[in-house]
């Protein structure tokens, strides 16, 4: 069970985001959804950046190494390339799955766009296999749009 429940959730980051003069509006709805949704162990948002995904802000126990990652490359640069979701039920089961952390068991990827333009996107791990649901990736696609307007 989560702490927040979705609809609850985009009102909060709604609001988050309101302020267009805050620069810390992205980290803190990472922030935000790291703290209130149990299953989500790390979430980062990746910008897109002359065809490399360059992470910005993030929340989780530790830092990832894969800062820059090609478009196209891992399950991150899969889903800025074809502009689609990805929901990976067991990262050790993908062949894309570029690891970060020993402890993550699936993850979820959702681009952030701007029009057709994949600007970034936003990315969650977790540390269950089969963690994230259409729930999430429905929830999760209003967020990156709400962040769309902001970015």
């Amino acid at each position: 069970m989560n702490k927040v429940e979705y609809a609850d959730a985009l009102q909060k980051i709604r609001r988050i985001l309101s302020n267009r003069d805050d620069s810390d509006a992205l980290q803190r709805v990472v922030d935000f959804l790291q703290s209130e949704f149990r299953h989500y162990s790390w979430v980062g948002i990746y910008l897109v950046q002359n065809d490399v995904l360059v992470l910005g802000p993030w929340r989780g126990k530790e830092a990832t190494e894969h800062t820059r990652i090609p478009l196209g490359t891992g399950i991150c640069g899969s889903a800025a390339k074809s502009g689609r979701t990805e929901i990976v039920d067991d990262v050790s089961k993908d062949d894309r799955y570029l690891s970060c952390f020993l402890s993550t068991r699936s993850e979820i990827v959702v681009p952030i766009k701007k029009g057709t333009s994949v600007i970034g996107e936003i990315d969650i791990d977790a540390d269950v296999p089969s963690a994230f649901t259409k729930r999430d990736a429905v929830f999760l696609e209003k967020v990156a749009d709400m962040l769309s307007k902001h970015i």
